[in-house]
Protein backbone atom coordinates (compact mmCIF):
# COMPACT_ATOMS: atom_id res chain seq x y z
CA UNK A 1 0.00 0.00 0.00
CA UNK A 2 1.82 3.41 -1.15
CA UNK A 3 1.12 5.83 1.36
CA UNK A 4 4.01 8.32 0.80
CA UNK A 5 5.37 9.59 -2.60
CA UNK A 6 8.38 11.80 -2.84
CA UNK A 7 7.95 14.56 -5.87
CA UNK A 8 10.45 16.68 -7.14
CA UNK A 9 8.50 19.86 -6.87
CA UNK A 10 5.85 21.53 -5.26
CA UNK A 11 2.10 20.68 -4.65
CA UNK A 12 0.63 21.56 -7.80
CA UNK A 13 3.93 20.67 -9.64
CA UNK A 14 3.28 18.41 -12.68
CA UNK A 15 5.09 15.56 -10.65
CA UNK A 16 2.26 16.48 -7.88
CA UNK A 17 -0.32 16.09 -10.56
CA UNK A 18 0.93 12.67 -11.61
CA UNK A 19 1.11 11.28 -7.70
CA UNK A 20 -2.60 12.14 -7.46
CA UNK A 21 -3.61 10.28 -11.10
CA UNK A 22 -1.62 7.32 -10.78
CA UNK A 23 -1.84 6.85 -6.97
CA UNK A 24 -5.14 8.48 -5.08
CA UNK A 25 -5.91 11.75 -3.76
CA UNK A 26 -5.17 10.19 -0.66
CA UNK A 27 -1.50 9.82 -0.99
CA UNK A 28 0.76 12.30 0.87
CA UNK A 29 3.36 13.85 -1.41
CA UNK A 30 6.91 14.74 0.23
CA UNK A 31 7.74 17.91 -1.78
CA UNK A 32 11.66 17.77 -2.80
CA UNK A 33 13.66 20.97 -5.04
CA UNK A 34 15.91 18.67 -7.03
CA UNK A 35 15.55 14.74 -8.08
CA UNK A 36 18.67 13.91 -5.79
CA UNK A 37 16.72 15.03 -2.80
CA UNK A 38 13.70 12.53 -4.20
CA UNK A 39 16.01 9.82 -4.49
CA UNK A 40 17.66 10.41 -1.26
CA UNK A 41 14.06 10.11 0.66
CA UNK A 42 13.40 7.09 -1.31
CA UNK A 43 16.98 5.70 -0.48
CA UNK A 44 16.84 6.82 3.69
CA UNK A 45 12.77 4.98 3.40
CA UNK A 46 11.15 8.38 4.22
CA UNK A 47 8.57 7.23 1.64
CA UNK A 48 6.92 4.38 -0.57
CA UNK A 49 7.80 5.43 -3.78
CA UNK A 50 8.87 8.35 -5.82
CA UNK A 51 7.91 10.59 -9.22
CA UNK A 52 10.76 11.25 -12.08
CA UNK A 53 10.51 12.43 -14.64
CA UNK A 54 12.29 10.77 -17.59
CA UNK A 55 11.54 12.41 -21.21
CA UNK A 56 9.36 15.51 -22.83
CA UNK A 57 8.45 15.25 -26.65
CA UNK A 58 9.44 18.59 -27.13
CA UNK A 59 12.75 18.38 -24.86
CA UNK A 60 13.65 15.30 -25.10
CA UNK A 61 15.48 12.72 -21.82
CA UNK A 62 15.79 13.56 -19.07
CA UNK A 63 18.99 12.20 -18.79
CA UNK A 64 20.65 12.94 -15.24
CA UNK A 65 17.19 11.28 -13.96
CA UNK A 66 18.48 7.85 -16.03
CA UNK A 67 22.31 8.19 -14.28
CA UNK A 68 20.44 8.51 -10.81
CA UNK A 69 17.97 5.37 -10.67
CA UNK A 70 20.84 3.36 -12.40
CA UNK A 71 23.64 4.37 -9.49
CA UNK A 72 20.75 4.37 -6.91
CA UNK A 73 19.79 0.95 -7.81
CA UNK A 74 16.52 1.50 -7.86
CA UNK A 75 13.43 0.20 -10.05
CA UNK A 76 10.77 1.64 -12.29
CA UNK A 77 7.40 -0.12 -11.27
CA UNK A 78 4.94 1.79 -13.55
CA UNK A 79 5.02 4.69 -16.04
CA UNK A 80 2.87 7.59 -16.72
CA UNK A 81 2.52 10.31 -19.38
CA UNK A 82 1.19 13.71 -18.78
CA UNK A 83 -0.54 16.67 -20.89
CA UNK A 84 1.74 19.32 -20.28
CA UNK A 85 -0.39 22.32 -20.42
CA UNK A 86 1.96 25.86 -19.79
CA UNK A 87 -0.60 28.47 -18.14
CA UNK A 88 0.76 32.10 -17.57
CA UNK A 89 -0.72 32.94 -13.83
CA UNK A 90 -0.41 35.67 -11.23
CA UNK A 91 -2.18 37.69 -8.19
CA UNK A 92 -5.68 38.94 -9.35
CA UNK A 93 -6.54 42.33 -10.69
CA UNK A 94 -3.86 42.05 -12.81
CA UNK A 95 -3.61 42.02 -16.85
CA UNK A 96 -0.32 41.06 -19.10
CA UNK A 97 0.89 44.50 -19.22
CA UNK A 98 1.11 45.01 -15.51
CA UNK A 99 3.72 42.09 -15.53
CA UNK A 100 7.40 43.05 -15.19
CA UNK A 101 9.00 39.79 -14.86
CA UNK A 102 8.10 35.83 -15.25
CA UNK A 103 10.08 33.09 -13.72
CA UNK A 104 10.07 29.39 -14.11
CA UNK A 105 11.71 26.29 -14.43
CA UNK A 106 14.13 26.44 -17.56
CA UNK A 107 12.29 24.05 -19.69
CA UNK A 108 8.89 26.06 -19.30
CA UNK A 109 10.61 28.83 -20.22
CA UNK A 110 12.04 27.08 -23.42
CA UNK A 111 8.71 25.66 -24.26
CA UNK A 112 7.17 28.70 -23.90
CA UNK A 113 9.75 31.36 -25.81
CA UNK A 114 7.77 32.18 -28.67
CA UNK A 115 4.70 33.32 -26.87
CA UNK A 116 6.68 35.84 -24.90
CA UNK A 117 8.41 37.15 -28.06
CA UNK A 118 5.06 38.93 -28.32
CA UNK A 119 5.73 40.92 -25.04
CA UNK A 120 9.20 42.14 -24.92
CA UNK A 121 8.47 44.39 -21.86
CA UNK A 122 8.72 40.72 -19.75
CA UNK A 123 11.91 40.12 -18.42
CA UNK A 124 12.55 35.73 -18.22
CA UNK A 125 13.91 34.37 -15.00
CA UNK A 126 14.84 30.77 -14.54
CA UNK A 127 13.48 29.33 -11.26
CA UNK A 128 13.71 26.11 -9.80
CA UNK A 129 10.24 24.81 -9.91
CA UNK A 130 7.11 26.32 -11.40
CA UNK A 131 4.57 25.42 -8.95
CA UNK A 132 7.16 26.52 -6.67
CA UNK A 133 6.90 30.01 -8.03
CA UNK A 134 3.46 30.30 -8.31
CA UNK A 135 3.70 29.34 -4.27
CA UNK A 136 5.96 32.29 -3.84
CA UNK A 137 3.66 34.78 -5.84
CA UNK A 138 0.70 33.72 -3.19
CA UNK A 139 3.05 33.85 -0.14
CA UNK A 140 4.69 37.11 -0.88
CA UNK A 141 1.87 39.11 -2.87
CA UNK A 142 4.59 39.52 -5.26
CA UNK A 143 2.69 42.30 -7.68
CA UNK A 144 4.09 42.53 -11.60
CA UNK A 145 5.76 38.76 -11.08
CA UNK A 146 4.12 36.00 -13.23
CA UNK A 147 4.31 32.10 -12.93
CA UNK A 148 4.43 29.74 -15.69
CA UNK A 149 2.84 26.82 -14.08
CA UNK A 150 -0.19 24.18 -14.30
CA UNK A 151 -3.78 25.24 -13.56
CA UNK A 152 -3.67 23.09 -10.40
CA UNK A 153 -0.95 25.27 -8.93
CA UNK A 154 -3.33 28.51 -9.56
CA UNK A 155 -5.85 26.68 -7.97
CA UNK A 156 -4.01 25.77 -5.13
CA UNK A 157 -1.72 29.17 -4.61
CA UNK A 158 -5.09 31.33 -5.40
CA UNK A 159 -3.43 32.67 -8.46
CA UNK A 160 -5.40 34.34 -11.84
CA UNK A 161 -4.67 32.26 -15.31
CA UNK A 162 -3.61 35.53 -17.79
CA UNK A 163 -3.19 33.48 -20.96
CA UNK A 164 -3.89 29.40 -20.55
CA UNK A 165 -1.88 26.99 -22.76
CA UNK A 166 1.23 29.49 -23.63
CA UNK A 167 3.66 26.68 -24.85
CA UNK A 168 4.65 27.10 -28.66
CA UNK A 169 3.66 23.29 -29.34
CA UNK A 170 0.09 22.64 -28.14
CA UNK A 171 0.43 18.65 -27.78
CA UNK A 172 3.18 18.48 -25.19
CA UNK A 173 3.61 14.98 -23.22
CA UNK A 174 5.77 14.29 -20.25
CA UNK A 175 6.42 10.49 -19.19
CA UNK A 176 7.31 9.86 -15.55
CA UNK A 177 8.43 6.70 -14.15
CA UNK A 178 7.08 5.40 -10.72
CA UNK A 179 9.97 4.20 -9.13
CA UNK A 180 10.49 2.15 -6.11
CA UNK A 181 13.57 0.39 -3.63
CA UNK A 182 12.54 -3.16 -4.70
CA UNK A 183 12.04 -5.03 -8.01
CA UNK A 184 8.65 -4.85 -9.96
CA UNK A 185 5.34 -5.97 -8.33
CA UNK A 186 3.25 -6.05 -11.72
CA UNK A 187 2.06 -9.73 -12.20
CA UNK A 188 4.47 -11.32 -14.75
CA UNK A 189 1.44 -12.12 -17.17
CA UNK A 190 1.06 -8.27 -16.92
CA UNK A 191 4.33 -7.07 -17.88
CA UNK A 192 4.43 -5.95 -21.58
CA UNK A 193 7.15 -3.10 -21.00
CA UNK A 194 10.91 -3.07 -19.31
CA UNK A 195 13.55 -0.59 -18.98
CA UNK A 196 17.02 -2.04 -19.64
CA UNK A 197 20.68 -0.88 -19.51
CA UNK A 198 24.00 -1.97 -21.33
CA UNK A 199 27.42 -1.37 -22.45
CA UNK A 200 29.17 -2.47 -25.81
CA UNK A 201 32.28 -3.30 -27.13
CA UNK A 202 34.01 -0.45 -29.70
CA UNK A 203 33.53 -3.43 -32.10
CA UNK A 204 31.95 -3.02 -35.61
CA UNK A 205 28.44 -4.11 -35.06
CA UNK A 206 28.41 -4.55 -31.89
CA UNK A 207 25.35 -2.35 -31.14
CA UNK A 208 23.04 -3.47 -34.15
CA UNK A 209 23.68 -7.26 -33.12
CA UNK A 210 22.03 -6.55 -29.57
CA UNK A 211 19.14 -4.40 -31.25
CA UNK A 212 18.60 -7.53 -33.67
CA UNK A 213 18.47 -9.65 -30.90
CA UNK A 214 15.43 -7.26 -29.88
CA UNK A 215 14.10 -7.59 -33.03
CA UNK A 216 14.16 -11.20 -33.20
CA UNK A 217 12.75 -11.69 -29.81
CA UNK A 218 9.49 -9.59 -31.24
CA UNK A 219 10.29 -6.23 -29.14
CA UNK A 220 9.37 -3.48 -29.90
CA UNK A 221 12.36 -0.72 -29.29
CA UNK A 222 10.57 2.71 -28.20
CA UNK A 223 13.82 4.40 -27.09
CA UNK A 224 17.30 4.07 -26.34
CA UNK A 225 19.30 7.00 -24.72
CA UNK A 226 23.12 6.92 -24.71
CA UNK A 227 25.34 8.15 -21.43
CA UNK A 228 28.62 8.60 -21.07
CA UNK A 229 30.58 5.80 -18.56
CA UNK A 230 32.60 8.57 -16.43
CA UNK A 231 34.91 5.67 -15.37
CA UNK A 232 35.96 5.00 -19.09
CA UNK A 233 36.33 8.09 -21.67
CA UNK A 234 34.33 7.51 -24.78
CA UNK A 235 33.28 4.69 -23.45
CA UNK A 236 28.67 4.82 -23.62
CA UNK A 237 25.92 2.87 -21.93
CA UNK A 238 23.04 2.19 -23.83
CA UNK A 239 19.55 2.58 -21.63
CA UNK A 240 16.53 1.23 -23.35
CA UNK A 241 12.96 0.79 -23.09
CA UNK A 242 11.59 -1.99 -25.10
CA UNK A 243 7.77 -3.45 -25.26
CA UNK A 244 6.23 -6.82 -26.07
CA UNK A 245 2.96 -9.38 -26.18
CA UNK A 246 4.63 -11.86 -24.01
CA UNK A 247 6.85 -11.88 -21.19
CA UNK A 248 8.81 -15.14 -22.32
CA UNK A 249 9.87 -13.48 -25.40
CA UNK A 250 11.66 -10.62 -23.12
CA UNK A 251 13.16 -13.46 -20.85
CA UNK A 252 14.69 -14.65 -23.79
CA UNK A 253 16.40 -11.85 -24.79
CA UNK A 254 17.30 -10.64 -21.51
CA UNK A 255 20.04 -13.99 -21.31
CA UNK A 256 21.35 -13.53 -25.06
CA UNK A 257 21.79 -9.96 -24.26
CA UNK A 258 23.03 -10.78 -20.57
CA UNK A 259 25.86 -12.71 -22.65
CA UNK A 260 26.48 -10.83 -25.71
CA UNK A 261 26.50 -7.25 -23.79
CA UNK A 262 28.62 -5.65 -20.57
CA UNK A 263 26.74 -4.51 -17.59
CA UNK A 264 23.44 -5.93 -18.70
CA UNK A 265 20.79 -4.87 -15.73
CA UNK A 266 17.09 -4.48 -15.87
CA UNK A 267 15.77 -1.26 -14.78
CA UNK A 268 12.09 -2.19 -14.68
CA UNK A 269 9.49 -4.31 -15.84
CA UNK A 270 6.10 -2.66 -15.79
CA UNK A 271 2.88 -2.09 -17.61
CA UNK A 272 3.11 0.19 -20.77
CA UNK A 273 1.02 2.85 -20.24
CA UNK A 274 0.72 4.18 -23.84
CA UNK A 275 -1.62 0.95 -24.65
Amino acid sequence: MIKTVAIQGVKGSFHHIVSQQFFNKDVEAIECLTFDRVVESLIGEECDAAIMALENSIAGSIIPNYALIDSCNLHVVGEHYVDVQHNLMALPKQNISDIKEVYSHPMALLQCKEFFKEYPHIKLVEDKDTAEVAQRINEKKLIGIGAIASVKAAEIFKLDILKPSIQTIKHNETRFAIVKRTNSEVPENEINKASIKFETDHKRGSLAAILNVMSDCKMNLTKIQSLPIVETPWKYAFFVDVTFSDYADFKKAKNIIDIMGQGFKVLGEYKNAKL
